[in-house]
This record gives structure tokens, sequence and C-alpha cells, in this order.
């Protein structure tokens, strides 16, 4: 009887690690699959059509211009400008909900800020387009318009503010208890506790946080076509119409063709090696803090 019931367990772990290393394989079979594509598409048409071209200023499919440096810097202008919204908000949130909240309020509060991540991103943008468009054009725009970076900046920091949260609180509560028991018992207030100790211990998922709230931002699309503008220039202000790198991909996926349709993909590649610049720097950040 011992030797069916450890056969049996010995085969159950065999058929779990196996699903296991599919699944790992998979995932990396699907990343290298991404990257063929972008690569083998995207570079020969950069060396096609020259840097200079391919990163200037101008996009203009008539023309043969297929400039995306404007997109890259309002990507980087809304990316900066959302994240930094969404993660003072966030991060205080998450702080008061860990300390300076009423216990029983904790997980309600909790339950709606998650609400937010299940709401689809064609809401966010209609919600910004009716209701944050309009109040910025007409009470805070000193040129009367109110597409453009703010707008979009202020729906993605909606947005991401339910995984600042969650992965922030996760990662103070993490923290050992003691470590805030120790800071009260040397004379600290509740308040210098949670900022000067347990914020600090905690920092390591709260980066996590930031990555993942950077990553969302960088590239979400819909919410942003419906309130960025999309026009394709180099932005000079807040409140002007301009075009992000996801939303020329989202505008011309389904109507270019030709060389026109693989300068998306190239602009893809451009995506792409953002995300793993970000990825190495913070993996940098966190093993220099570490050492």
């Amino acid at each position: 009887m011992m030797n069916k019931a450890y056969r049996f367990i010995k085969a159950r772990d065999g058929v779990m690690r196996g699903v296991f290393i599919f699944c790992a394989v998979f995932s990396i079979f699907a990343l290298g699959c991404i990257c063929v594509f972008l690569f083998t598409n995207g570079i020969p048409f950069i060396g096609k059509v020259g840097l200079s071209n391919f990163f200037g200023t101008k996009w203009n499919l008539h023309e043969k211009a297929y400039g995306i440096l404007s997109m890259i810097v309002a990507s980087l202008y809304v990316t900066a400008l959302s994240t930094t919204i969404g993660i003072s908000i966030g991060l205080f949130t998450a702080l008061a909900l860990y300390k300076f909240c009423p216990k029983k309020a904790v997980a309600p509060v909790r339950q709606m800020i998650n609400l937010l991540a299940g709401i689809p991103s064609v809401i966010y943008g209609l919600f910004g387009l009716i209701i944050i468009v309009p109040f910025l054009r007409d009470y805070i725009s000193p040129n009367g318009v109110g597409y453009g970076i703010l707008a979009s900046s202020i729906v993605l920091s909606v947005m991401i503010l339910p995984t600042i949260v969650s992965v922030s609180l996760d990662a103070l509560n993490a923290v050992p208890k003691n470590y805030y028991e120790g800071a009260l018992a040397l004379g600290a207030t509740s308040e210098q506790s949670v900022f000067k100790v347990m914020l600090p211990a905690a920092k390591s998922g709260i980066l996590a946080a930031v990555v993942l709230s950077v990553g969302r931002a960088i590239g979400e699309t819909m919410a942003v076509i419906m309130v960025i503008g999309n026009s394709p220039v180099m932005p000079k202000g807040l409140f002007q119409s301009v075009r992000t790198l996801t939303a020329n991909i989202a505008l011309g996926a389904t109507e270019l063709s030709g060389d026109d349709k693989i300068a998306l993909v190239a602009t893809g590649v451009v995506l792409f090696f953002f995300t793993l610049v970000l990825n190495i720097s913070i993996s940098l950040i966190k093993g220099g803090r570490k050492t």
C-alpha cells in the first residue's frame, strides 16, 4: 500500500514538473517569436529608410517620412508625468491603508481600489474624453485645448493606481512588525516609524510597483488615443495634440500596408528597447542597493 502511494506521489510530482517546464519553455518560445518578428522586420526597415529619417521629427506617410522622434518624446513625457502623479497618490494611499486608516475600512477601501483594475481602458478613455478634456479646456488650459499630455497623464495615473497601491501595501505588510515596534520603543512617533523605518525596508517591493506602473503607462493605448489628440508633432506644452508610440501603432495597424505597416513594426522595436532598458536599469538599481 505504501509503495502504491509512493509511486502515485512520484508520478504526480513528475507530471507537475513537466507542466512547469512546459510553461517555462512556452514563455521563452513566445518571447523568442515576438523578438524574431520585431527584429527581422523592424531593423531592416530602419536600415532601409535610414536613422536620420526614422528618428526624425516628421511623420508623413504620403512623403515617406517616418520620423518618430516626436512620438518618443511624447511617450516619455506622458509616462513620466503619469507615473509621478500615480506613484505619489498611490504610495500615500498604501501608507494610509497600512497604518493610518481604521482597520475596518482597510479591506473595503482596498477592494474599491482594486476594482479600478477591472475597468476596461476604453472606459477610462471615455471618461477622460467627456469629463477631463472639457474641464482642462474650459478651466485650466491657457490656449483652449484640452487634449494633450496632461489629460492623458491624469487618465493613466488613475489606471496605474491599483498596481501601485496593491504591490506597495503587500511590500509594507511583508516587513517584520518588530521593525515598527522597535522604532516606537526607541522614541519615534508612529509617522516617523512608518516613513523612516518601514518605508525604506519595503523599498524593493515599492520599486517593483514603480516598474509595473511604468510598464503599464508606456504600453497603454486605447485610453491615450482618446484623450491625447494624436497629432504627430513635437510636444511643446501640456495642452497640445500629440501622439505616442503605442497610439501611432494602433491608429495605423488595420489600415496601412507595405512599408507604412512595417514602419509600425519598427516603432514596436523602439518600444521593446525602452522596456528592455527599463528592466535592466531597475535590476541594476536593485543590485546596487543590495550591495
